[in-house]
């Protein structure tokens, strides 16, 4: 008896226009496609695109009320973003596991993507799994700076490794480089005092000066 008006009630409701309205802008809006997190499966440096498998579940309906939670599609030959303009850009090794943020284009970017400058839409699609974007750097709870090395600077701004034991970091007027080891290719100049282990190189000194081919002991403060 409960089966049966159970399914009189469904009936009515799809005989609603009104519900059959609900019903056809909940499907139109289930294709559409907007912002979502994402892992990188992998990444092509040459074409700087990756494969992206996005991190929420879709609930797919199984019957007239029952849903299912299944993963959205593996994206691929997804553009990834790196901070870049002027002639300059800051990259980094994407990896396996990366998190990012994949957003989806109003309308078709293969023209685009294909050729720059502004095109024509290739397909009338819009919000389409086919029009991913990456956006690196957005991540979970679990991976934010600092949760597993030093803590986010909240009073400079730094390039960093995430366990915060490499940096440059520009604090106030001072530049601060944090590194096992600096490697110079050009020619380095020096506008001010340049100070080693404690000892200006301008006015310091070395003792032990002696005639001949003996070196000269160690810089001392001047």
């Amino acid at each position: 008896m409960a089966s049966g008006a159970q399914g009189i009630g469904i009936a009515e409701r799809m005989d609603d226009p009104n519900e059959q309205q609900k019903a056809a802008i909940e499907n139109e809006m289930a294709q559409m496609h907007v912002a979502i997190p994402g892992i990188i499966e992998s990444f092509d440096a040459a074409s700087q695109t990756a494969s992206v498998q996005p991190a929420i579940m879709e609930d797919v309906k199984i019957g007239a009320d029952d849903t299912k939670p299944t993963n959205l599609p593996l994206l691929t030959q997804v553009p990834v973003q790196f901070p870049r303009a002027g002639g300059y850009s800051i990259t980094f090794p994407v990896q396996k596991g990366d998190e990012c943020l994949v957003v989806f284009g109003d309308s078709c970017i293969d023209g685009w993507w294909q050729s720059g400058g502004v095109q024509q839409q290739m397909e009338t699609r819009r919000h389409d799994l086919s029009d991913a974007m990456a956006i690196l750097g957005i991540t979970s709870t679990g991976k934010v700076i600092g949760k597993t090395g030093a803590a986010f600077s909240t009073g400079s701004m730094q390039i960093r490794s995430d366990d915060g034991g490499t940096y440059i970091e520009l604090a106030g007027e001072n530049i601060n480089i944090k590194a096992t080891k600096v490697t110079i290719d050009g020619e380095l100049e020096v506008t001010g005092e340049t100070i080693i282990s404690g000892i200006a190189f301008t006015p310091h000194v070395h003792g032990g000066i002696v005639s001949g081919g003996d070196k000269t002991a160690p810089p001392e403060k001047g």
